[in-house]
């Protein structure tokens, strides 16, 4: 026979990641977050963006000059077709800011 308490903390044990995980709802943000001006903290509002994956839009952006294009995304490491299938409805875009032209 087993303990009625050893089974009472198995069942809440198992029960609490789930009744968590179902309470959540998917983050997404409340508008459009610009590819070529949002901060790490705005781009981790994303679904499925976490802090390195934001770093990382953030640097391939400033290594290129910003996006031309939203599927540019998908040059970034950790962001392939499903993830950006996922992620375009929640993407803007302004004009890529244009460097200075020299005088």
């Amino acid at each position: 026979m087993s303990n009625p308490l050893t089974s009472l903390a198995l069942a809440l044990a198992l029960a609490l990641p789930l009744s968590a995980a179902a309470g959540r709802a998917p983050r997404a943000p409340q508008r459009a977050v610009n590819l070529n001006t949002a901060s790490v903290t705005e781009l981790m509002q994303l679904p499925r963006i976490g802090q390195k994956t934001a770093e990382r839009i953030v640097a391939f952006r400033k290594q290129h000059g910003g996006f031309q294009r939203p599927e540019e995304l998908m040059n970034v490491k950790g962001i392939g077709e499903k993830s950006y299938a996922k992620l375009k409805p929640y993407l803007a875009l302004t004009a890529a800011p244009r460097p200075a032209a020299a005088k």
